[in-house]
């Protein structure tokens, strides 16, 4: 089974409230068994818009990484982030 992936893409521009985000947000991280693979860290953006935020979560299927975003858990988490910042995020199937 093709594992799943949360990739997300931020601007932070209150970090005391995206941190309490991103501390929540392990709940739900941990119940559908994801693992961070790339959280912040140095980056070039080489072509497009990028940002300098980017996160990887990787979730043993994409069911769970879907789980992971609907769930309540990560609902609460993602109420703590309002005014914050701004994030695209999407899930995507490995192969």
């Amino acid at each position: 089974m093709p594992k799943g992936y949360v990739i997300a893409h931020a601007t932070v521009t209150d970090t005391e409230k995206w941190g309490q985000y991103v501390a929540k947000s392990k709940i739900a991280l941990d119940k559908f068994e994801g693992k961070p693979i790339v959280r912040g860290g140095k980056c070039q953006i080489v072509e497009g818009n990028g940002v300098a935020r980017n996160v990887v979560l990787e979730f043993p299927s994409y069911e769970h990484a879907i789980g992971y975003a609907t769930s309540p858990e990560y609902a609460e988490a993602k109420a703590l982030r309002q005014g914050a910042g701004s994030i695209d995020i999407t899930i995507v199937e490995g192969v």
